[in-house]
């Protein structure tokens, strides 16, 4: 029999409709069971493409015994932290709190008020079985001592979520001083920051593409190409249909944690053809190419949206899709080439994997190799793919989230294929039509339908700085008015009065503490977000008003940024653009094609604005009172609201634009 889970819009909780757990979802309704019950509730926090999500399921949530005495002594509520990240936000503290450490998926047992008094994350099921006890113990003899360390966990959590604390005004050398943080911990051999597990460190190689082509710094762009380079040749990478995995299990980038998420993968397509722009570097743009194809090929949704991700698992096994044996190479593309494609896909006897498998590498420089070496290459590429689509598949988380849909549309906008750039504006419509709601913005949809959650504060930064780029690259005024109607409502629902801001609008849901997490970490922070979109819009409108509170949001970032460079990539990514101006740059034309169009998209730093069209086009601030000179296209270039002499060729722009 289906529990309540039956109806939700979340795939991740559609996982355990059918579990014997009596579940409820994220409610009032269900807090008031507990009061009425007197018992505490179990809070489980999870996501659809979770490995351990799904093996503490199976050991435990799916077993009739551990059931039946959860559905006895607790109010079971499972929630989608993709779907509620302000919940997530709030419970992850207070396990960090109690635990030192956090992930999903995440246990948490609460009072019937949903005050935390104990938190972890995994547990086998004998462990869990003897945990419930515990509980159960706790709260018939020890209600007191509990009742008590919850309200001091929800203080604890309150002083963490604090906002209003030090300022550090963006400078130089606060961005010197993070770059050079970076360089110090970087992994000088594979790439990439720290040990394993290695995630993809997106918002850190797109801040230190900015910083060298503001500053020049050799050091900084080296840093990003070798990861790069380590990455896309690793298994992190799909070397057979592109795409990234979450990360990897080593340090190497060898094995993956299988799943690919949208906001990965969105992040690394801008990070990889900011590389190419600034380099023309081959291998950077097939890499940009292939993300891009992967996300609009098996993230795109018959309603037009993307979804979040592809599951870790396939018939719950890890990498069953995805590795291979010798054996199995010979069986697909015959001796020569099964031998020849093990040797440069590193795969062996022994294997990388588990039960002598092996996950594809790219064992060698291939890209600008003999062509005839390159067509074998990409054959094989084709004839494997053909044999694994055959293969069991892994499942699809298909919500749309507006923030990681958001991210998308920035990737394609800057990718600027015909086809990346019709994905963009597709996905902005479905997003206004969709998920703006009312004037505000709603976190997800499925099938169509867009949910009940409200829109956190990085659904608005995202969101909106998703269409300020389709504002640039259709040159129509709606979209600059849907980022301004949602700024708008970021800056008066969501600000703190002192220049930064919460995750959540003060008309939201009352949680036991308003989440204020500045960090950017799997995703931007709703404060960076929001950062990036108020820079670009004041750019693309002079309205100084909107810069005045992004430098005031970004000096609230300041010392997080200074000190602890790999959690604010994206917050010195903005403020490398605020710190440049950032540039922006009209270009007056009757020729969308016009080589001045394409030079200021392909030479430009990353962050700025660059608007395209006819002088004077109603609802374009960036065109007006531009003309062409003699008939003939013209550039205008701008920083900090201060232009310089407009330009007709290439080259004259090219100068402005290093100068």
């Amino acid at each position: 029999m289906a529990n309540r889970l039956a109806d939700a819009t979340s795939p991740y909780l559609q996982q355990h409709r059918d579990n014997p757990v009596d579940w409820w979802q994220w409610s009032e309704e269900a807090f008031e069971e507990a009061r009425r019950r007197d018992v505490p509730v179990l809070i489980s926090v999870g996501y659809a493409a979770c490995h351990w999500c799904h093996v503490m399921a199976h050991e435990s949530f799916e077993d009739v015994g551990i059931a039946a005495r959860l559905n006895a002594s607790f109010v079971a509520i499972k929630v989608d932290r993709e779907e509620r990240p302000d919940v997530d936000a709030v419970y992850m503290t207070a396990t960090q709190a109690m635990t030192g450490q956090g992930g999903w998926p995440m246990t948490v047992f609460a009072t019937p008020d949903g005050q935390p008094f104990f938190c972890g994350t995994y547990f086998p099921k004998d462990q869990f079985a003897r945990l419930i006890s515990s509980v159960q113990e706790a709260w018939r003899d020890q209600r007191d001592a509990v009742i008590q360390q919850g309200a001091a966990v929800v203080e604890a959590v309150g002083g963490a979520q604090l906002v209003g604390g030090p300022t550090a005004p963006i400078s130089a050398e606060l961005l010197a001083e993070s770059a050079s943080g970076l360089a110090k911990e970087q992994d000088e051999r594979y790439g990439g920051f720290g040990g394993a597990p290695k995630f993809p460190p997106h918002m850190n190689l797109l801040f230190l593409l900015r910083h060298h082509e503001r500053t020049g710094s050799a050091e900084a762009l080296e840093i990003v190409r070798h990861a790069c380079e380590q990455m896309g040749r690793g298994g992190i990478y799909d070397q057979l249909a592109g795409g990234f995995a979450r990360y990897s299990v080593d340090a190497t980038w060898t094995v993956p944690h299988f799943e690919k998420m949208l906001y990965d993968n969105a992040l690394l397509l801008r990070a990889y053809t900011q590389l190419w722009r600034i380099t023309g570097d081959a291998f950077a743009r097939r890499i940009a190419d292939e993300t891009a194809a992967f996300l609009l090929r098996d993230l795109g949704t018959p309603q037009g949206g993307l979804a979040s991700a592809l599951d870790a698992d396939t018939d719950g096994v890890e990498g069953l899709t995805y590795a291979w044996t010798p054996a199995e190479l010979i069986a697909a593309l015959g001796e020569e080439d099964g031998i020849w494609a093990a040797d440069l896909f590193r795969v062996t006897t022994r294997g990388t994997f588990e039960h002598g498998r092996s996950v594809l590498v790219l064992a060698r420089d291939i890209d600008e190799a003999d062509p005839a070496l390159v067509e074998r290459w990409r054959d094989v590429r084709r004839r494997l793919l053909a044999v694994r689509a055959e293969r069991p598949q892994p499942a699809r988380d298909d919500k749309v989230v507006a923030s990681w849909n958001g991210l998308a549309i920035t990737a394609l906008a800057e990718h600027r294929t015909e086809e990346s750039r019709a994905a963009a504006i597709r996905l902005a419509e479905v997003l206004a039509d969709r998920h703006v709601v009312g004037g505000r913005l709603r976190r997800v949809s499925r099938d169509g339908v867009v949910g009940e959650p409200a829109g956190v504060l990085e659904d608005y930064g995202c969101v909106a700085e998703g269409f300020l780029a389709v504002h640039q690259l259709t040159g129509e005024a709606r979209w600059l008015d849907l980022a301004r109607q949602l700024l708008d409502v970021a800056l008066a629902r969501f600000g703190n009065g002192q220049g930064g801001f919460y995750d959540t609008a003060d008309d939201a849901e009352k949680l036991v503490a308003r989440p204020a997490d500045p960090t950017d970490n799997a995703t931007p922070s709703g404060a960076s977000a929001i950062c990036a979109a108020l820079v670009a819009f004041a750019a693309l409108t002079g309205e100084t008003s909107y810069r005045e509170a992004a430098d005031a949001a970004l000096a609230t970032l300041g010392p997080l940024i200074e000190g602890h460079p790999r959690f604010a990539g994206y917050a010195a990514t903005v403020a490398e653009a605020a710190l440049t101006g950032p540039f922006e740059i009209a270009v007056a034309t009757d020729d969308p094609a016009d080589p001045l169009v394409e030079a200021a998209h392909r030479h430009a730093p990353g962050g700025s604005v660059i608007v395209a069209g006819a002088p004077d086009q109603p609802g374009v601030p960036l065109l007006a009172d531009r003309p062409l000179t003699d008939g003939a296209a013209t550039a205008y270039v701008c920083r900090g609201f201060v232009c310089d002499r407009p330009v007709t060729t290439s080259d004259d722009l090219l100068t402005r634009l290093k100068g």
